[in-house]
């Protein structure tokens, strides 16, 4: 089969597709021919060498796929050879096929085109582990996603409007803030020339958010510590800003605040079997309603998966960017 491989650690020209062994097929796994393969943050990482996938796991990037299953493990019973899915994957997802743990496959939600599914296994499976199954947002409570434009971003829109969450962004740009408001969004902040703590207190009436989800970090820690109300939750996914933080710690004492921080891809295969069935069980009935729909930003073929991070690395895209197999 071809697949992208990273063939020095270095800048996107680094991406080459090449012919590679087919992947081997566990007991538990099913084999995908891929039709859709989406961009990550975490793959321009791994690109980097700043993030080597986990011990056994696929040395190709790509952590989410959609397609048809070409192959079964002895021991999967749900899925039949044919069947269309989407999966939750540790790596390998810039191949002409993928090897994945049963547990990890979803069927395509109806509506949502084969490609299109490609979209959504990384992105619901990092919401609703962060917010939804750890920090408990629920109906009525208010809710601050950092970066609303990025994959992560205009599917937390979505699924949080679809629980009756109100919903505040902060993005780079207009258009992003327009593209958050039209996915639903109440309240957009341009974080360039707003002070987003001061339009949080001003939009509350100084009460503050009760969860916010952030993907910057360090240079952000205390300002969202600030911009929590009473009861607050911070979930950290991502150090886009950098990793270092000083912060008024009294903050968290007087507020009763809770800092959290996961990421998804070293998670054992159990955990992320019971993520992935909380998302079929909680988020797929919104897809399937319309409720939540794939916003894709752009297509690229495999061979030119260099082109698709460039892309991604102006940050100028809204919503995802994928690769077709």
């Amino acid at each position: 089969m071809k697949a992208v491989v990273i063939t020095t650690p270095g800048g996107p020209e680094v991406l080459k597709l090449q012919e590679v062994e087919d992947p081997e097929v566990k007991d538990d796994d099913v084999l995908i021919k891929v039709e859709a393969t989406a961009l990550n943050r975490a793959d321009t990482l791994q690109r980097q060498g700043k993030y080597p996938p986990p011990k056994g796991e696929s040395e190709y990037p790509g952590l989410e796929c959609s397609g048809t299953i070409l192959s079964l493990g002895k021991n999967v019973s749900r899925w039949k050879v044919g069947d269309q899915v989407c999966a939750l994957i540790s790596g390998g997802g810039y191949a002409e096929k993928v090897a994945v743990p049963a547990g990890q496959v979803l069927p395509i939600p109806p509506g949502v085109s084969l490609k299109d599914a490609a979209s959504f296994p990384e992105v619901a499976c990092t919401v609703w582990s962060t917010v939804f199954m750890t920090s408990k947002l629920s109906s009525g409570e208010t809710f601050l996603i950092h970066g609303g434009s990025s994959g992560i971003g205009t599917f937390a829109i979505q699924i949080a409007k679809y629980f009756g969450v109100k919903v505040f962004v902060t993005a780079g740009s207009e258009e992003k803030l327009k593209a958050c408001k039209d996915l639903g969004a109440d309240v957009g902040i341009n974080y360039k020339t707003e002070d987003f703590v001061a339009r949080i207190k001003e939009e509350t009436g100084g009460k503050g958010v009760d969860v916010i989800l952030d993907n910057v970090g360090g240079p952000y820690f205390e300002k969202n510590l600030e911009s929590l109300g009473i009861g607050g939750r911070l979930f950290i996914i991502g150090f886009m800003g950098g990793v270092k933080a000083e912060a008024n710690l009294s903050l968290l004492l007087a507020k009763r605040l809770t800092v959290q921080a996961a990421g998804l891809r070293s998670r054992s295969i159990e955990k992320k079997a019971e993520i992935v069935s909380d998302v079929e069980k909680n988020v797929w009935p919104a897809i399937a309603q319309g409720k939540v729909k794939p916003v894709v930003y752009k297509y690229f073929p495999l061979s030119e998966a260099g082109e698709a991070h460039k892309l991604m690395e102006t940050s100028t895209h809204i919503g995802k960017v994928l690769l077709l197999a």
